[in-house]
């Protein structure tokens, strides 16, 4: 493998800090893999699970105090605490430097430390970034090789460039009072400690692709962003792209891999899917805006997933899959979760590792009584993916027609609108929200503000953030258009109105034609909504009508006053770093809808 100075003097770096009983590089080969496989297998990392049902699938279980990303142990650590900003907890480099040596020293005795080279996007790519992770778990590995590009091609690509995102990780105690996800921005470097959970640990996923990224992308002049990206293919045999971005629990990766309805599929419409979760865009030399996945494979919240609500991400998951804290069936050696169909497994092992009672299940207490965590995920390869776009491995990305931003709201937000223009499009994806049901308490509707999904994932100052979203707004000629959608209206009994799922593909198309100047719109306060008869309702579930719609679209105008309020609060969170023209377009919101 092709050696790089910088990478080697980091690497001795690292170990002589972690003291490794030895140093791998891991070269991405197939044969490097199974072995690792087997030595994970004879340790109990990881269960084979059944070769004939599930080939290639493995079984991992975290332990039970570290089974999702923690964001109040995720820190952001700029030399100012402006510079990381209010939404993110801060600390000072070197203060957490100090930290963090103590935890890592000689956290690696008696271990071996893998060295993975990967490659963020397609390798040689000019989308693409090079990290390389250090760590002590072989899980680690194993499903970086799935969801990046993992090899001695990445090595090659970086050739003697010094410029590459470091990343240390070392299980150590698995102690959640110290347990740190560390991004040094400035310094190119994510460092992870005590922690063996996917979302803590693939430091190639949000640490690298959103975190670090999106501070690169203001430094550079580009977009990391919390967004699918997937091509609607029209009969004609031509395709246009959309990026989306939601919060958790909004249905990203259902929309990323929908099937449109029977009477389109018999018309010849398809949906391909380039990504499930992170997109990084470029502006290029024909003034468009174009999207790359930077991943290579799918990490997916399993509970839920079935053959209804998304059986392309089902499909992936039948190969070459690593299962983590689902619930084991031991009767033919498969896993389960639930929602995934009504036939709970009478002989099993919970996500604990615990002998399971399906019979004991309570929806009130989910973590102690479901067999699978309800965070329990799967990571499967994107080659797996029967709708995977013909495009996804295009070094050149594939240019963005719409930009959808959506949130789960009973009330508030219309079943679709579309911004005035690119700076409105902003403040839209500024105040995205969704609405929780806190349900030991019975309260219902308490807003989270989530601004472009990337409440979390933003590496830098928020407000800044912002203002890098309007400074490109400049740069982009032809800009896409940008768009808010809401599936989760409910009605007077908390049912949903909309069904969802394959639908949505109906007001996929009509944003689509919307961009395209086909169809006409209602302008209201919020922005411009469809005209319910433009929604077609041919073949639709349930007993939807243009009624429905209309109902659908309306604007509650004292919901949105009220909502106002909360929005403030918001900004005044954020701080003294909202863009004036974000405050301006919030006075104007309000101005329209007293009027």
């Amino acid at each position: 493998m092709r050696k790089n100075a910088a990478v080697d003097a980091w690497i001795r770096e690292m170990a002589d800090m972690t003291k490794p009983e030895k140093i791998v590089w891991i070269d991405g080969s197939e044969e490097q893999l199974e072995a690792l496989r087997q030595e994970a297998m004879a340790t109990g990392e990881i269960i084979k699970l059944n070769e004939e049902k599930l080939p290639n699938c493995y079984l991992h279980r975290t332990a039970i105090n570290d089974v999702a990303r923690v964001e109040s142990r995720t820190f952001i650590c700029t030399p100012t605490q402006e510079e990381a900003g209010n939404i993110n907890n801060w600390c000072a480099p070197d203060e957490m430097y100090a930290k963090l040596k103590k935890l890592y020293t000689g956290s690696m005795k008696g271990k071996t430390m893998y060295v993975i080279p990967y490659s963020m996007g397609v390798v040689g790519s000019e989308f693409s970034k090079i990290g390389i992770e250090l760590t002590d778990s072989i899980y680690v590995v194993l499903n970086m090789a799935i969801m990046t590009r993992v090899g001695t091609d990445v090595m090659e690509a970086l050739g003697d460039d010094p410029n590459f995102v470091k990343g240390l990780h070392a299980i150590a105690d698995c102690d959640p009072e110290n347990r740190y996800i560390t991004h040094f921005p400035q310094d190119n470097t994510i460092m992870s400690v005590n922690s063996a959970y996917g979302g803590n640990v693939l430091l190639g996923k949000k640490c690298f692709a959103l975190r670090i990224a999106s501070y690169l992308g203001r430094k550079e002049g580009w977009f990391a962003e919390h967004m699918l990206i997937l091509g609607v293919e029209y009969p004609n045999g031509e395709t246009k792209y959309v990026t989306a971005a939601f919060p958790s629990a909004c249905g990203k990766t259902n929309l990323a891999m929908l099937i449109p309805p029977e009477t389109y599929r018999k018309q010849g419409y398809k949906v391909w899917t380039v990504g499930d979760d992170i997109a990084w865009l470029r502006v290029k030399a024909d003034g468009r805006l174009y999207a790359m996945n930077p991943e290579n494979g799918f990490f997916g919240v399993a509970p839920g997933t079935n053959e209804h609500s998304n059986p392309n991400a089902l499909a992936c998951t039948r190969r070459d899959t690593i299962f983590t804290n689902v619930c084991h069936n031991l009767d033919d050696n498969t896993v389960w979760w639930e929602g995934l169909d009504e036939n709970p497994p009478k002989h099993a092992v919970n996500w604990k590792g615990e002998p399971w009672d399906y019979r004991k299940y309570d929806k009130n207490d989910k973590v102690n009584t479901s067999g699978a965590h309800p965070n329990s995920r799967f990571t499967a390869s994107a080659k797996n993916c029967p709708c995977l776009s013909p495009m996804f491995n295009s070094p050149e990305g594939v240019p963005v027609t719409a930009i959808i931003f959506g949130g789960r709201r009973a009330k508030t937000a219309p079943l679709v609108y579309q911004s005035f223009n690119w700076q409105h499009g902003t403040f839209v994806g500024s105040i995205m929200a969704s609405e929780t049901t806190a349900a030991a308490a019975g309260a219902v509707g308490v807003v989270r503000r989530d601004p472009m999904a990337m409440r979390p994932f933003v590496g830098y100052n928020m407000g800044d953030y912002w203002k890098h979203w309007l400074d490109m707004g400049k740069k982009i000629a032809h800009a896409p258009g940008i768009f808010h959608v809401n599936w989760f209206r409910t009605d007077e009994n908390g049912h949903f109105v909309w069904p969802g799922f394959g639908d949505n593909f109906r007001v996929l198309l009509w944003i689509l034609d919307r961009c395209e100047g086909k169809v006409d719109a209602v302008k209201t306060a919020i922005g411009y909504v469809p005209k319910p008869e433009d929604i077609n309702l041919e073949g639709i579930s349930g007993n939807v009508t243009t009624d429905t719609v209309r109902d659908l679209l309306t604007v509650d105008t004292e919901a949105w006053l009220e909502d106002i309020t909360n929005i403030e609060q918001f900004y005044e969170q954020v701080g003294s770093h909202v863009p004036a023209e974000m405050k301006e377009e919030l006075a104007a919101l309000a101005a329209r809808l007293k009027a």
